[in-house]
């Protein structure tokens, strides 16, 4: 192929193109180094360095507090819906969740083996499109915890605030938006997010935790699964994946260089402004699933009159240089996720085909 195509995958998804350039550059031999990125020890000094540096990076970008360790795991965000209640949740083993989607009905799942979960809200009978008002939710005071997912990639919604939960820790699933803007970190507990939708690539795994926290993981959980074992051992118990920490240095050091994440978050509005309004003033040819006040910046989904118009218009859209916009089969119909990485113009590019074929479809 002659040029880079517009990927609206939901993931793995998108990188910034200075960060895949450089790291393209770098791949045969880091300079100074005489090896690949794929070849160093994950024990040498160079490495030492890029795994500090990513973390200094994400600490400076989220304003992250001295009493929160910064984590790079493995096994993904699934492996911490199993995590999080084994570590967390003793010795009430009970804890609040929020169902707003696929994954953390889920982590429902996985909690569930731990303890007793009490569902605080849930929008399944509406195919999950929208979240919860703050007014909406009533936890349990004798809770170890509640968790939600901030951004739902399958139905397009997302969390336009952080819960106020009092005493309870907050737990978030931050996987697909994660660094879309500025958030107040100290208002959690403990925040994860899989790498792959927008900070890295695929099989690395983030996860900042309150210190304090960290004293609920007991000595009788597996190793591997004690988050202490990978705070006591810097994320370097086992083999990190090297690779992947490598491009999460360099995509923080972007976002530093290019206005830190209130520039991000300013440009991600307008980009999802941007196809919100093309789906609004289509006269109904084009129909959000996300009820406003809900809507993602990072996953919109919509549907078309008829699956049969759905199918020709990623069909073309796929011909013209548009790929990933299928939706997922719980909704059906189209999903562009555009992830920060993804950029404006090719939002634009995609509104002027969709104005396009509605025209000749109408």
């Amino acid at each position: 192929m002659e040029k880079r195509i517009y990927n609206f995958s939901a993931g793995p998804a998108i990188l910034p193109e200075a960060v895949l350039k450089k790291a393209q550059e770098d791949l045969f031999m880091l300079p100074g180094v005489g090896m690949s990125i794929l070849e160093i020890s994950h024990r040498s000094k160079t490495f030492e360095a890029i795994l500090a540096s990513a973390k200094d990076g994400l600490r400076k970008l989220l304003d992250i507090p001295e009493n929160y360790d910064i984590l790079f795991l493995q096994g993904g965000a699934s492996l911490q819906f199993s995590m999080v209640p084994m570590n967390l949740m003793p010795p009430v083993n009970k804890a609040d969740y929020i169902v707003t989607g696929v994954w953390s009905k889920k982590a429902v799942k996985e909690a569930k083996r731990v303890g007793t979960v009490n569902t605080v809200y849930t929008a399944e009978a509406t195919n999950f499109n929208h979240v919860p008002k703050q007014s909406d939710l009533a936890f349990d005071p004798e809770a170890a915890y509640l968790h939600y997912t901030s951004n739902n990639t399958i139905y397009g919604t997302q969390f336009d605030y952080i819960p106020e939960t009092g005493n309870l820790p907050l737990i978030c699933d931050m996987s697909s938006d994660i660094l879309y803007k500025k958030i107040d970190v100290s208002k959690f507990a403990l925040i994860y997010a899989g790498a792959q939708k927008n900070i890295g690539p695929s099989g690395v795994t983030l996860v900042i935790i309150r210190k304090d926290l960290l004293e609920r993981s007991t000595d009788t959980l597996p190793t591997m699964l004690n988050y202490k074992t990978h705070t006591e051992n810097d994320s370097m118990f086992n083999t990190p994946n090297t690779f992947g920490i490598y491009i999460i240095d360099l995509v923080a050091k972007y976002l530093l260089e290019n206005g830190g994440l209130d520039a991000m978050y300013a440009t991600n509005v307008k980009k999802a402004n941007t196809l919100y309004n093309c789906l609004d003033n289509s006269n109904g040819f084009f129909k959000a699933h996300a009820l406003p006040g809900s809507r993602s910046l990072m996953n919109v989904t919509f549907n078309l009159p008829t699956p049969e118009l759905e199918k020709q218009l990623i069909s073309e859209a796929t011909a013209a240089g548009f790929d990933g916009l299928k939706g997922h089969r719980s909704v059906g119909g189209l999903r562009a996720s555009i992830y920060n990485a993804f950029p404006l113009k090719g939002v634009e590019d995609l509104v002027a085909f969709m104005e396009e074929f509605r025209k000749k479809n109408s």
